[in-house]
């Protein structure tokens, strides 16, 4: 079916828009294959409002005597209104909206379409391969190496062709110890740390069953990165009574005596439709401003939203000090590991490496440790915190992540190097964008799409000189030391350039925020 079909209505005259801090506007509205459009001219000047329908979450529609009105509420937490003179036509743009919001081919989605002239699909996609880190990190050289055993994803359907593993195991072993895990996914390198050599891993659960099963592959394969008699600390994302009950439906853990150098420690981290339903309630209370105060931080509170930002934070701070204090090399893993499992690791680099705190070294993070490493964007940024869909496999990971990084940039103002502007921008793309860089659920998967061949890159068109100036921290000063956020609950604070991000408030606090980048500019220039 062509796109084209799901538009009975294209245009509709003398529509009213309502949307938060202006006044109602009145012009004509329409629909297109991939874009809400409204227009509004006074006199000789003009107006548009541009919305991907891939951004809309949620719409509600409501008869007024013989005219509707429809409610659209999108991903990035704005809620518009449209008046629509004619009930017929307000119920044809909204089939419209609801079956081109919800699109399943990724061919048929925006990206593939998005040809701005600033850009070429012609050279490479991306800022960074496997074996482009693997170069530059020099403290590799001697003991890990970069496999192609999953070239063709038949080893892990969600890792990426490339992975860097110890020197010494070979690729046979590599093969065994993925039939070993959930997924495929076998222990593989994510960040060594640059002051003595120490590692941190990730990979899913070991599939031990109730039987207590063994893959001597698995074992040597995480004996070789602790190299002999060392310590090394197995950092498990479930509590060990949810670690012991996977047991029962053939997951598992690493017992003490087949991994024998290696310490597991349990931090319970909730996951999928429960964080889900986290993120649904503090949108809920952040867009009910009626309440009192008192009754707006319990409903804020029984979110339980902070209290994930808190549980990751912690753990990527146990992590940090396992690393860089106590200098034990980690591996990091919950169940499946793509999701708690990258957030984890993501943050404890952030806190640690210096160059994941630069523009260019962050988004080559979210690369590596989200793109790369196989986060199901596609699944898991389905809908955010307005459906009214059934809860299938979204969980707003991603968006967790932000919030922990926009928690350490606020309590280290000079450490990061991009400011706030960045992080919303990353939280809106990754539920709507014109780019390629989300789509899909892994490398194998954007591979048969052709998403690097027919989309352009995010990450690649945020670098460029003009645009990245708009995401840069004007009170950045870089320190190679690690730096330790604070986790306790006065601490941490609701993200409200975020979740009130349409209010009054944040408003305000974007105009103060350009008036201080204005100042340090014009001090800048002086100096």
């Amino acid at each position: 079916m062509e796109l084209s079909e799901h538009i009975k209505t294209a245009n509709v005259e003398d529509v009213t828009l309502r949307r938060p801090f202006h006044p109602a506007l009145r012009g004509t509205l329409c629909v297109t294959s991939h874009h809400l459009l409204f227009s509004n001219r006074k006199d000789e000047a003009s107006w548009q409002l541009l919305i991907l329908l891939k951004n809309i979450d949620a719409i509600e529609k409501r008869a007024v005597g013989s005219s509707g009105t429809i409610t659209i509420k999108c991903k990035d937490l704005l809620v518009l209104q449209l008046e629509i003179p004619g009930m017929e036509e307000c119920l044809n743009i909204a089939s419209s909206i609801e079956a081109l919001s919800s699109l399943e081919s990724v061919t048929e989605m925006y990206p593939f379409f998005y040809r701005p002239s600033h850009l070429t699909l012609l050279g490479p996609w991306g800022l960074s391969t496997t074996e482009q880190y693997y170069k530059q990190t020099e403290r590799l050289w001697d003991r890990w190496r970069v496999s192609k055993v999953n070239s063709d994803y038949s080893v892990c359907p969600s890792y990426p062709s490339a992975v860097i593993v110890p020197r010494e195991v070979d690729d046979d072993k590599l093969i065994r110890s993925a039939r070993f895990r959930q997924g495929g996914r076998f222990p593989v390198l994510s960040y060594c740390h640059h002051s003595n050599g120490m590692v941190i891993m990730r990979s899913s659960q070991p599939l031990t069953g109730a039987n207590k099963k063994r893959c001597k592959e698995d074992e040597l394969l995480l004996q070789a990165v602790i190299d002999g008699s060392e310590l090394g600390y197995i950092i498990d994302l479930r509590s060990a009574q949810q670690a012991q009950q996977a047991r029962m439906t053939g997951g598992g853990f690493e017992s003490k005596s087949c991994y024998r150098h290696w310490k597991r420690i349990h931090r319970h981290h909730e996951r999928g439709k429960v964080v889900q339903e986290s993120l649904i309630k503090l949108v809920e209370a952040c867009s009910d401003l009626s309440h009192s105060v008192d009754r707006w931080l319990s409903k804020l509170e029984n979110s339980k939203w902070l209290s994930h930002v808190h549980s990751a934070l912690s753990t990527a701070g146990l992590v940090v000090e396992c690393v860089e204090r106590d200098g034990h090399s980690v591996l990091v893993h919950g169940s499946e590991g793509t999701d708690n499992t990258l957030l984890v690791s993501s943050l404890a680099q952030i806190i640690l490496d210096p160059a994941s705190r630069t523009v260019t070294g962050f988004l080559c993070l979210l690369e590596r440790e989200w793109i790369q490493a196989g986060h199901p964007f596609q699944q898991r940024c389905a809908h955010s915190a307005y459906s009214h869909a059934r809860l299938k496999q979204e969980c707003p990971s991603f968006l967790l992540l932000l919030d922990c990084v926009w928690q350490v940039w606020r309590q280290f103002p000079l450490a990061l190097e991009f400011s706030e502007a960045l992080l919303l921008r990353l939280a809106q793309e990754v539920y709507a964008s014109n780019y390629g860089t989300f789509l899909c659920n892994n490398e194998q998967e954007r591979c048969a799409a052709g998403v690097k061949e027919n989309t352009h890159c995010l990450f690649q068109s945020m670098l460029k000189p003009d645009i990245e100036e708009q995401y840069l921290n004007p009170l950045y000063e870089p320190t190679d030391l690690a730096i330790w956020p604070s986790v306790h609950p006065q601490s941490l604070q609701l993200w409200t350039g975020m979740f009130l991000r349409w209010t009054e408030y944040a408003q305000n606090m974007e105009e103060a925020r350009e008036e201080v980048w204005s100042i340090v500019k014009e001090h800048r220039e002086r100096v």
